[in-house]
């Protein structure tokens, strides 16, 4: 496990390897065979870091959607598990593969409340064409329908994600339905990468590559895109009160922390509160955050 320097949030690998093969990744060949961390060593774990005295821990994997799979188990049993730890006030999951969640999965997720709701739902392609060449076993209409049922489940919930630009044979019309559909699903973050080749994938030897000055172009095209849903998805938390992990302070007069839907917000205060778990009123909404007064 890996802890932060203020010691609020800590980050647990409860899963290693991976089975899906997309044509851009290495991963599967790298890790070897799925290794899921078993509940009992996970509770464990887990108790280690609420004795020393974290209250958020992020459960993380190589493939985390896969936790369990050789073990008859699923993710929502080592969320559950976490959750049942005493201490423990808020429990993450690192990145997901939409096509590996199911509605029954959201369920669960959704029973616990300890869960924040933040999910980083890998995308990579906002077109179906690219997304079959990339070997991603799901298609635009099942992410939108999983993330609309994380949405449904976990109101005003983040959902956040990965794109890459310039994939073997993108096109520019399969650019621009990326775009479209990143811009549609309205995203509070997206990580964007230019594709670059991978020795020994299968997309390294696809046709048709994309110039590496084109694929920056785009990524720079889609950035400018993101900003715009990004700044929205904080402005929609402007008069809210929500609960706040104090984790910094950086400043004499202000700590800074998280929402569960990890809006970092800053709120004027003397005081050191790390650790403290409070209600804050957002009053104002940036391009990197948001800013708010304590409620209570």
């Amino acid at each position: 496990a890996l802890g932060d320097e203020d010691h609020t949030r800590a980050f647990l690998k409860i899963q290693d390897g991976c089975t899906q093969f997309c044509a851009y990744c290495i991963i599967p060949y790298a890790r070897g065979p799925l290794r899921s961390k078993k509940l009992s060593a996970l509770r464990e774990e887990v108790a280690g870091l609420a004795a020393a005295g974290y209250r958020e821990v992020v459960l993380t994997g190589i493939n985390l959607s896969l936790y369990g799979r050789e073990l008859g188990l699923r993710l929502p049993d080592a969320v559950e598990a976490a959750a049942s730890v005493p201490g423990i006030d808020r429990v993450r999951i690192g990145s997901l593969e939409p096509e590996l969640l199911t509605d029954a999965d959201i369920a669960r997720l959704a029973a616990v409340p300890q869960l924040c709701g933040q999910f980083h739902l890998s995308l990579q392609s906002g077109c179906d064409a690219t997304l079959a060449r990339m070997n991603r076993h799901y298609t635009t209409a099942r992410y939108r329908e999983i993330a609309g049922a994380l949405r449904e489940k976990f109101p005003g919930c983040a959902i956040t994600t990965d794109v890459i630009t310039g994939f073997p044979g993108e096109t520019p019309g399969e650019f621009a339905e990326t775009c479209g559909f990143v811009r549609e699903m309205g995203f509070a973050m997206v990580h964007i990468f230019p594709y670059s080749e991978r020795r020994g994938t299968a997309a390294a030897s696809m046709p048709d590559p994309v110039p590496m000055e084109e694929r920056r172009r785009r990524a720079s095209e889609l950035a400018e895109i993101t900003a715009g849903s990004a700044r929205a998805f904080y402005e929609a938390q402007v008069g809210a009160v929500q609960m706040v992990l104090i984790e910094k302070k950086r400043e004499p007069d202000w700590v800074r922390g998280y929402t569960p839907n990890y809006t970092p917000v800053r709120v004027r205060c003397a005081d050191d509160r790390r650790g403290e778990l409070l209600p804050v009123r957002i009053t104002e909404a940036g391009p990197e955050g948001c800013t708010g007064v304590f409620a209570g």
